[in-house]
């Protein structure tokens, strides 16, 4: 009898969301994660863009073009150590040169650096989006058209 008037004086939890005297309850919702998909391979993933893989093809073009821009800054440095090395005149033409080459090779690394890390957060926006909309189709089990149609 003790242990039944214990458990009518304990006040209940109402259902997760569902709001109490301007509270909102804080039992835990399921998790959005979806349940494991047998892998279908890389090459099914290539031709039905299911997986999009720029974002890891992004990293390869920023090493790639971080040794360019290095490369052509280097080139443009060693050209202007070659002036002012010959010298006829124009080594303090040099000096001002190498400063140059050093501050726009700065920018141009900082400036490539954006834009790859741009891209990848576009792709990342892509992928978070995909996943609360297959998220939604599971909660409410209406499929959403996807196709691009002009």
């Amino acid at each position: 009898a003790a242990l039944l008037a214990l458990v009518a004086r304990t006040p209940r939890r109402p259902a997760a969301g569902v709001a109490t005297e301007g509270k909102f309850s804080t039992a835990m919702r399921p998790p959005l994660l979806s349940p494991k998909q047998p892998k279908k391979g890389l090459l099914w993933d290539f031709l039905t863009f299911e997986r999009l893989m720029t974002a890891q093809l992004t990293y390869l073009v920023y090493w790639a073009g971080l040794g360019v821009i290095c490369l052509m800054g280097f080139a443009a440095l060693g050209a202007s150590v070659g002036l002012a090395l010959r010298g006829e005149g124009e080594g303090l033409l040099a000096i001002p040169a190498m400063v140059l080459c050093l501050l726009v090779l700065g920018i141009l690394l900082l400036l490539w650096r954006g834009l790859c890390e741009f891209y990848i957060a576009i792709f990342r926006i892509a992928e978070d989006l995909r996943a609360l909309r297959r998220a939604a189709e599971r909660r409410d089990g209406v499929r959403v058209d996807t196709t691009l149609s002009l």
